[in-house]
């Protein structure tokens, strides 16, 4: 009976798998630091298959380099032994919702993340903190566990929580904040679909070298663009030379020549242009003609024909009808072309609906269907992009009280949302501060009826003990984020229900029960497992309570099943039945892609019923069978009663 490992995967042996794929003969075996045999890389070898394009150590090449960039590189591939805790009393609808809130370190968080959601999440938008110079404290964002890294980089606040003062007097400036980048964008690239897309807020200070890090990891001919946005028009007072107004955002596909943008408008003058819909969303009518010197009959001879048009200008042809009015792509500045070959008009003509031919003065005009979209630029200048009005005061009038200082305009990121997102399609944030994304998702698909689910991570960092919001009760921005969230949700319900009670003639009310406002809350903790599982024989002394259970005294049934489906490779969100099995408390996860049962002293009629509902996977306490015997048993009941199901213990 195999034994789950309850860590987080080796991101190197991952690596290894990916080079012995394309190179086999360069894989080879060693020992680890148990004397147990594992797959290594023959880099001798390897280095004579790649002679001709390598590039040796001392060798000049192009690349972005500061101290702690390699430390940065072995953390973001090493394994660790965290987990995450549920906890149903912040969280809202938890047994239905399918969205997450994460309080933890966002480094350990998308760590853990990792085998759940690999290539799942579609969208990662991120406002990481700007590295300013001013005497701004990131708890626990720079520093890593390891007790040295804090000495070099940090200190220890009163309740042993990292913190970090990244000041223009401390001598790694730069190299502080690129570390904590570059592991958290290195481990969180794998979250991305083949076709996903991150878009990085960042201000000036940062701004080159996040670039050239990004596409170090992204690849260079990945990034889109950097858009940039005018979020402030007054500017700031205190400027000595320029006023900054701006802010930038990175948007990179993980790999361009899969991924697309949706075909939508973000400005809100050409939104109201596309003034009809109809299955494939909104659209409007535009001329057939293409009135452009580009498109002159000489340019362009393949789309130069007539087209026939019925007396009742229901009809449309391309075969010569002499009871038909005859057009030509002809204006009164010359001969010009049609949209499409002939072809191509004829195969569009056989949707119903897509040209529409009106009489305008004595002339018969072409017009086809024109679907919501707008060529997009990479400067963002429209009112709702502004963060004090769409930002600060839209937060402060939601929670009635001034609580977060320069949140990011709601409409940003709708609008990064709406060019990369389809309706059922998962969307992190690991950067929460306010949850101005999660309120841009549930907003989103208010408006379209979509199922988008969102995943937000955020550090508990303390709030000022001065600020407005401690006086309002939020000690964390972590509990700014929640209730902006629960707030958010409920005003969007209850506007969606009030526009139901408001339809138009032939307008569909909205099924306002689909809306998923709700979010399970989890917290970053250690395992749930104790060192003797984790090294059995380094153990020299054993209390009788290690003999007994691996498992820490404070954890319950519902920590370690969260810590077993994310070893699993299940997600979060799927649904999750309790039930009360011949007196034993037995989980089902996603109907039957898990049962998992961890009450002491399973005898086999529990195992027998388990085994009836054919599970894909089954886990069970170690302790709490008797002895090997036991455990060959279970075994053997499964392969009679359920083979396909594969068991195994914690």
């Amino acid at each position: 009976m195999d034994k789950l490992k309850m860590q987080t995967p080796d991101l190197t042996d991952k690596n290894i798998e990916q080079i012995a794929a394309l190179f086999p003969n360069v894989i080879t075996e060693t020992k680890d630091e148990n004397g147990n045999l594992k797959k290594a890389v023959d880099f001798d070898l390897l280095k004579q298959i790649l002679s001709q394009n390598l590039v040796e150590a001392d060798d000049e090449r192009y690349r972005m380099d500061w101290p702690g960039k390699k430390a940065s590189l072995l953390k973001a591939n090493t394994p660790i032994t965290k987990t995450l805790r549920p906890c149903r009393e912040e969280s809202l609808n938890f047994d239905t919702t399918e969205n997450l809130y994460i309080e933890g370190d966002n480094f350990e968080a998308l760590k853990i993340l990792q085998e759940s959601y690999l290539g799942k999440v579609k969208m990662i938008y991120i406002d990481p903190p700007f590295n300013t110079g001013t005497a701004m404290i990131y708890h626990n964002a720079f520093s890593k566990s390891e007790s040295e890294y804090d000495e070099e980089i940090g200190a220890m606040d009163e309740e042993g929580g990292k913190l970090f003062r990244n000041t223009d007097s401390n001598g790694r400036f730069h190299s502080d904040w690129l570390s904590m980048m570059y592991q958290r964008l290195v481990v969180s690239r794998d979250l991305l679909t083949n076709d996903g897309f991150i878009a990085i807020a960042i201000d000036h200070n940062e701004l080159h070298s996040l670039t050239l890090i990004s596409d170090e990891i992204w690849g260079e001919e990945n990034r889109i663009a950097t858009v940039t946005v005018q979020h402030n028009p007054k500017g700031r007072n205190q400027a000595v030379f320029f006023s900054e107004n701006i802010e930038y955002m990175l948007v990179y596909a993980k790999n361009i020549g899969l991924a697309k943008f949706n075909q939508v408008a973000i400005d809100e003058d050409v939104i109201k242009t596309f003034d009809q819909t109809d299955k494939n969303g909104k659209y409007r009518y535009e001329s057939y003609i293409r009135a452009r010197t580009v498109w002159s009959r000489k340019n362009k001879p393949n789309n130069w024909y007539p087209i026939y048009v019925s007396k009742d200008l229901s009809k449309l042809t391309t075969s010569y009808n002499k009871e038909y009015y005859e057009l030509y792509p002809v204006t009164n500045q010359g001969e010009f072309s049609w949209k499409n070959i002939k072809s191509s008009f004829e195969e569009l003509n056989k949707k119903k609906g897509y040209f529409l031919a009106k009489k305008e003065n004595d002339k018969i005009n072409l017009y086809h269907k024109y679907h919501e979209q707008q060529v997009l630029k990479n400067l963002w200048i429209d009112k709702k992009y502004q963060s004090e009005f769409h930002g600060t005061n839209l937060l402060k009038n939601l929670l009635n009280v001034n609580v977060f200082d320069f949140p990011k305009s709601l409409y940003l990121v709708i609008d990064i949302l709406k060019l990369t997102v389809s309706q059922k399609d998962i969307i992190l944030d690991f950067f929460s501060g306010s949850a101005t994304t999660a309120h841009a998702v549930m907003q989103l698909n208010s408006e379209d009826g979509g199922n988008r689910k969102f995943i937000m991570v955020q550090f508990p960092e303390k709030t000022d003990e001065k600020s407005e919001a401690y006086k309002a009760g939020y000690k964390t921005i972590a509990e700014i984020g929640k209730e902006r969230i629960r707030r958010s949700g409920k005003k969007i319900l209850s506007e969606l229900e009030s526009k139901s009670q408001q339809l138009k003639l032939g307008e569909k009310p909205v099924d306002t029960s689909k809306l998923d406002i709700g979010f399970r809350v989890y917290k970053t903790d250690s395992t749930n497992m104790k060192d003797v599982f984790y090294h059995p024989s380094e153990l020299k002394q054993m209390t009788l309570d290690d003999l007994l259970s691996n498992i820490k005294e404070d954890r319950t049934p519902e920590d370690l099943l969260t810590q077993v489906i994310l070893e699993l490779g299940l997600e979060l969100s799927l649904p999750i039945e309790t039930k009360k099995i011949l007196g034993n408390t037995v989980y089902i996860v996603q109907t039957n892609a898990l049962v998992a049962c961890f009450d002491n002293n399973i005898d086999f009629k529990i195992v027998d019923t388990i085994a009836d509902l054919k599970p894909f996977k089954v886990v069970f306490k170690d302790a709490s069978f008797k002895d090997d015997k036991d455990r060959i048993n279970v075994e053997e009941r499964f392969k009679r009663l359920s083979p396909e199901t594969k068991v195994t213990v914690i």
